[in-house]
């Protein structure tokens, strides 16, 4: 069985390898040829996994978000967007002709790929929720001009897309939710959910903190005052990420004043992608207390820590997380804890970007409009037992429960075997 998968992005990449590494046929050592096309970005999660790349992978400008900002567009056109696509393409239709099944993973653009392939294919939808336009309770109200045209065909997924998943050669639609199986199989989707594959690999992991607890002003500190541990969630795309890491900086005067008698620990987690020293270039002020295994510093009742590669520990060890990134902090709220977000220049992280995931994450984000106002809200909010506990409950609703890789390899395996 020959299989290709297709997705176009980092994080959707990441998602496909952790699907198609539960293949019971990989396992089992039968016959299965898997293949990979990231349309967006270098592929660096199946080149990892080393997997075939059937074309071309390039990162553009945009790096993927081009639809955020006109502009964006513009840039990936001088970058060569138009050139890259139709490689991608002519790759797909070669590759195609030896026959085998399809995987799209994201959105749209792979599902369309996947029904022009001209072979039977599956979608795992990892874009959209409807919850973005309802909860349990019903329609959202309307925030703002471009949210009132939200939903105008009665569903986050759009009446094309919508198309592509009733097309016969399409196998199986897995999406990231219950709400929007739900509300797909009412228009006659066969969508199913089965857990969501974000979720994966986020256990636990250390018992032991990151870094250790230095001696400070607030070694005599009351009962009920031990350090307060948060998230710094930058995003891992450059630049994009050190101007979002200059913001969460600017967050820290406020923080300290709304915690002052209170000693803070800030892990900073960085994706190993991008170059440490573009972070510690802003701390020039900061006193350096370590620089193994992680390069920590200090300012006034703040230690901070630049951790490269302990991205689950990190999402496990903080209370909270200030983040201006898509999939982690996502992956954060899922894990029950609340998030404050901050709107950026993008392309990604714009603030229309900010306000489409708090809606869709509910009471577990908090969207900021300024730096400054980040520590009172988050102070705010860790006095008000109710919007924790309602933040825990809208994070695991809405990110849905770990396993969903190992259920959707299994149904892909079930569906595609009767094509054998």
């Amino acid at each position: 069985m020959n299989l290709l998968f297709l997705s176009n992005g980092h994080g959707e990449d990441a998602i496909a390898v952790r699907i198609l590494k539960q293949l019971p046929w990989a396992k089992q050592n039968e016959p299965l040829s898997i293949s990979a096309l990231p349309l967006s970005g270098e592929g660096t999660a199946y080149q990892q996994a080393e997997i075939e790349l059937i074309g071309p992978a390039q990162a553009l400008p945009s790096g993927g978000f081009l639809y955020q900002d006109g502009r964006q567009l513009l840039r990936d056109l001088r970058g060569g967007l138009i050139v890259l696509a139709w490689q991608q393409f002519v790759a797909l239709r070669n590759w195609a002709k030896t026959g085998g099944a399809v995987i799209a993973v994201g959105d749209v653009v792979p599902l369309l790929l996947a029904w022009l392939s001209g072979l039977p294919y599956a979608f795992v939808g990892t874009a959209k929720s409807e919850y973005w336009l309802r909860d349990g309770a019903g329609k959202l109200p309307a925030e703002g001009v471009w949210s009132r045209f939200s939903g105008w065909s009665g569903s986050v997924y759009l009446p094309w897309e919508r198309w592509l998943m009733r097309r016969p050669l399409c196998q199986a639609v897995f999406v990231r939710d219950a709400l929007t199986a739900d509300w797909l199989q009412q228009r006659s989707i066969p969508a199913i959910y089965v857990g969501n594959p974000m979720m994966d690999g986020l256990g636990p992991t250390a018992a032991e903190p990151l870094i250790p607890e230095w001696d400070n002003p607030f070694a005599d500190r009351p009962i009920g005052t031990e350090p307060l541990t948060l998230l710094l969630l930058p995003g891992s795309r450059a630049p994009e990420a050190y101007q979002n890491w200059e913001q969460i900086l600017a967050t820290v005067p406020g923080l300290v004043q709304a915690f002052h008698r209170r000693p803070l620990t800030l892990l900073a987690a960085i994706a190993p992608s991008l170059a440490l020293t573009k972070f510690q270039n802003p701390l020039s002020g900061w006193q350096p207390l370590a620089t193994e295994p992680y390069a920590i510093f200090r300012d006034r009742n703040v230690t901070l820590a630049l951790i490269p590669d302990a991205y689950a520990t990190c999402l496990e060890q903080a209370v909270a997380a200030i983040a201006m990134a898509g999939t982690a902090t996502e992956q954060f709220v899922g894990l029950g804890k609340p998030a404050l977000t901050l709107p950026g220049l993008g392309p990604q992280f714009t603030h229309r970007f900010a306000q489409v995931q708090a809606r869709m994450l509910g009471p577990a984000v908090t969207l900021v409009e300024h730096p400054s106002k980040v520590g009172a809200e988050l102070r705010a909010l860790l006095d008000d037992p109710d919007r924790l506990r309602l933040a825990d409950e809208s994070g695991r609703q809405r990110m849905g429960t770990a396993g969903g890789s190992q259920r959707i390899a299994q149904q892909l395996a079930e569906q595609f075997s009767k094509l054998v």
